[in-house]
């Protein structure tokens, strides 16, 4: 939302991976990847509506044991074509997905730190200032997920202090 001088205020997200396919290393090693291969409807909705330049990330580690935060980004480049939707030798193919008329789209996630430790999910489940978070309800599996800034901070603090 614009403020006063027309500025947006940046929002704050949490993106899942799993870190034996793309982790938080990898993240920091190649510095800026596209966050592709999402299938989602509604996660896409959120890269392609919502996700603005200078967004902070989570980066979460699921399907891991134990499953957590791990660092943190930030979104590089707005949203356009996931171009794994259109190569037929990768997983993310979408033979219904057309380049004139996209179907799936990403951004760039450019990284920003590693936590200093990863903050697992059970120690996310018992901080009942995180209750609310999307990642904590049952049955949410989204892959792209909003978090509010008061959520994002409290999560950088569990990392600092312990």
């Amino acid at each position: 939302m614009p403020d006063d001088q027309g500025t947006r205020t940046p929002k704050h997200w949490l993106v899942k991976t799993e870190p034996d396919v793309y982790s938080i290393d990898d993240l920091k090693r190649d510095r800026v990847t596209g966050w592709d291969g999402v299938r989602n409807y509604q996660a896409r909705n959120f890269m392609r509506d919502d996700m603005k330049r200078g967004d902070l990330v989570l980066i979460y580690h699921s399907n891991a044991k134990p499953p957590g935060v791990a660092g943190v980004g930030e979104v590089a480049k707005e949203s356009y074509p996931d171009p794994t939707a259109f190569d037929r030798s990768d997983s993310h193919y979408d033979p219904k997905s057309d380049p004139e008329n996209p179907r799936w789209m990403q951004v760039d996630i450019r990284f920003k730190r590693k936590l200093k430790r990863l903050i697992p999910l059970d120690e996310l489940r018992d901080v009942p200032a995180l209750a609310k978070m999307p990642l904590l309800q049952r049955g949410q599996r989204l892959s792209v997920q909003p978090v509010t800034k008061a959520q994002f901070e409290r999560i950088l603090t569990m990392s600092d202090n312990k």
